[in-house]
Formats: C-alpha cells, sequence, structure tokens
C-alpha cells in the first residue's frame, strides 16, 4: 500500500482506524481552498518518504468529507491527527515548522513501538 493516500468516509475505517493498528496514521484533513494545507501537506509527503514506512499519512478532503471532519471536531484547517492502535494519540491545527513535525512525528512512531512491545506475546518458555 503507498505511503500516502486520500481517504473518503467509505473506507475511514479500513485505512485510518484498522491500518493504525499495524503502522501509526497521520491523518491530514484540509481543504483545496486552505493556504496553510497547501504548504502542510506537501511537507508530511516529503517526511512520510523519508521515515520510510515508519508510518502513513492518510489525507482528507473536508469539503467532500464533512462528516470526517465534524467526527474529528476540526474547527480550523489543516487538522492533523496521529492515530496508533485504533487511538487518538496527538493533534495538532495550522502550519507547523519541519522541526515541529518531526517531533510529533518521532513521538507517534516510538509510542506505536512500545505499544507493540507491550502488547507482544512473550517468547515461548518465557515469562512476559
Amino acid at each position: 500500500m503507498n505511503l500516502s493516500y486520500d481517504v473518503v468516509e467509505a473506507d475511514f475505517d479500513s485505512l485510518v482506524l484498522a491500518r493504525s493498528h499495524e503502522v501509526p496514521v497521520v491523518l491530514d484533513i484540509g481543504a483545496e481552498w486552505c493556504s496553510p494545507c497547501r504548504v502542510l501537506t506537501p511537507l508530511l509527503e516529503r517526511l512520510v518518504g523519508g521515515y520510510g514506512g515508519k508510518f502513513v499519512l492518510a489525507k482528507v478532503d473536508a469539503d467532500e468529507n464533512m462528516r470526517i471532519a465534524g467526527r474529528h471536531q476540526a474547527k480550523g484547517f489543516p487538522t492533523v491527527i496521529a492515530y496508533s492502535r485504533g487511538v487518538v494519540m496527538e493533534r495538532f491545527h495550522g502550519a507547523k515548522t519541519e522541526g515541529f513535525l518531526r517531533g510529533f512525528l518521532d513521538r507517534l512512531v516510538n509510542e506505536h513501538a512500545r505499544q507493540g512491545a507491550v502488547l507482544a506475546p512473550a517468547p515461548a518458555g518465557q515469562q512476559a
């Protein structure tokens, strides 16, 4: 599957919630008319490639998917929400610097890995 893809209401559960159990999902809710979105989304697209599959980017056009925006209480654009294992971990609004984004992404990737280590069964013959 691609590291960056568009999401609509019909496939939200499979492409965001279910997928976030495998790999962290960064949900980018924006709109074509939104100037900060036109700055942030390309930066996130560049970073997702640089992180080599440690997270995926799910992009939502708020104008076409108002229920997703409403469900996430997106009051301003862009709204970015980090999912790990089906749960919202962190969120922010507006355009941010690359340094801010790297910190946001590093926390998400590290927490997802930590949760996986906690959830993984102990090897045979060893106690958890």
